[in-house]
């Protein structure tokens, strides 16, 4: 992991921190050709170099987020769109038990647009 990367996961205090090295492990098994940088401060992951999602937190609550850079073609119902033109966000509670499956199901169904072509890489 960059160092950039590491100070970002280790600045955040409990229980964020630990939701949101949780988040990245969750994010890179789905396939090997995810990988991690940063972009405008906060973890990015891409796939074969094109941009996936990102981890940030809620400025008001500290808890965090993945923010699918695909959003818009997502349909599932734990997206919220905000004011936002092509992405979506799955908000998560760092105090809550992670609900892996919908997670999981999300990321496949964003993994899903690249392996079929909708979104070229």
């Amino acid at each position: 992991m960059i160092p950039e990367l590491l100070f970002f996961y280790l600045n955040k205090e409990e229980p964020s921190k630990s939701c949101l090295l949780t988040l990245r492990a969750i994010i890179l098994k789905q396939d090997v050709n995810i990988t991690e940088t940063r972009k405008y401060g906060m973890p990015c992951f891409c796939y074969f170099k094109k941009i996936f999602c990102y981890l940030w937190t809620d400025k008001k609550t500290s808890d965090p987020y993945i923010l699918m850079a695909e959003g818009v073609l997502l349909s599932h119902p734990k997206l919220k769109k905000g004011n936002r033109s092509r992405m979506k966000i799955l908000q998560i509670k760092a105090s809550e038990d992670l609900d892996i499956q919908i997670i999981e199901t999300i990321l496949q169904e964003a993994l899903n647009l690249y392996t079929k072509g909708i979104i070229t890489l």
